[in-house]
């Protein structure tokens, strides 16, 4: 069954790493160096239900994001991945999901004839997901500075939230600027692993681009290559025996070890187009990250 590729924005020149699937073998983060993740329990699937067409009428359900929950109420995303759906925003609507292979039920809700809200409906009834609020930062933006590019499904006000479906452990955030007191050989040195949902690197051959898969929560290990003030700038090179994340698995979580603690420190935003050498993470130790989580999650 294909599913929209969508890249909601471009920085740099490279594709964000915004929700989309394409038929295939299910598959998520790139093929090489990367394995299934079925003990990362805190990272998700965000699904949307909106009104494609325009009409005024929900009519399209899919996953498209990846995020992690931080506490038992707050799944940590992209703003990315929240903005712009409908033409009218109260249309939207957000769900998370915390199963390992939510393609497959989607694949299942379609075999049984089942779209859009009759699908989202489906999701609901059987548990695989739990609707929230989208928030998105009110400074959110296209700047190559500080894009404040960071969101998050709230489910503080919800009957029913993601601890009442699964069993999981919240992401442990970073201090302020724990990033910034570590030397590049330190960052370096520390294990990084990226987690997500989304779809695999670019078939090569000719022909427009594609991703196939999706839908699966995979995992990779990264390596370091820069930092700057808003970002964290990670190899996803295969050579050098790292993997990384592609489309769908914008705003889930990568990780760092450091002093023996796993660490939420960025958030995937985006990468080089055919997901094959960098993922770009906003970080969450910034002042602007922490600034916009305070509300919503106890900040270390």
């Amino acid at each position: 069954m294909a599913r929209r590729l969508s890249t909601l924005l471009v920085c740099a020149g490279v594709a964000l790493l915004t929700a989309g699937m394409l038929a295939g073998p299910a598959g998520a983060i790139n093929t090489y160096n990367a394995s299934p993740a079925p003990e990362r329990t805190e990272t998700g699937a965000l699904l949307v239900l909106w009104d494609s067409d325009g009409n005024g009428v929900d009519d399209s359900f899919d996953w498209h994001c990846t995020g992690a929950m931080i506490d038992r109420d707050t799944f940590l995303t992209a703003s990315h991945c929240i903005a712009d759906w409908s033409a009218d925003p109260a249309l939207d609507h957000f769900y998370v999901s915390l199963d390992q292979d939510v393609q497959g039920e989607l694949d299942a809700a379609a075999a049984l004839g089942l779209s859009g809200p009759a699908e989202a409906a489906y999701f609901l009834a059987h548990g695989q997901a739990v609707e929230g609020t989208g928030v998105t930062d009110p400074n959110y933006g296209k700047s190559q500075s500080d894009p404040h590019d960071i969101g998050v499904i709230d489910f503080a006000h919800r009957a029913v939230t993601p601890a009442d479906r699964w069993s999981f452990t919240p992401a442990t955030l970073p201090t302020a600027g724990r990033l910034s007191a570590l030397s590049s050989s330190q960052l370096d040195a520390a294990p990084w692993l990226v987690v997500g949902y989304g779809t695999e690197e670019a078939l090569t051959g000719g022909g427009p681009q594609t991703h196939p898969g999706g839908g699966v929560r995979m995992k990779a290990t990264l390596g370091f290559d820069a930092l700057n003030p808003s970002w964290v700038r990670l190899s996803m090179i295969e050579s050098q025996g790292y993997g990384g994340a592609c489309y769908g698995d914008s705003g889930g979580p990568n990780f760092v070890t450091l002093n023996g603690s796993l660490l939420l420190a960025g958030v995937t935003i985006t990468g080089d187009t055919p997901c094959y050498a960098t993922n770009v993470a906003y970080r969450t130790d910034s002042s602007s990250a922490r600034t916009f989580l305070a509300p919503f999650v106890q900040l270390p």
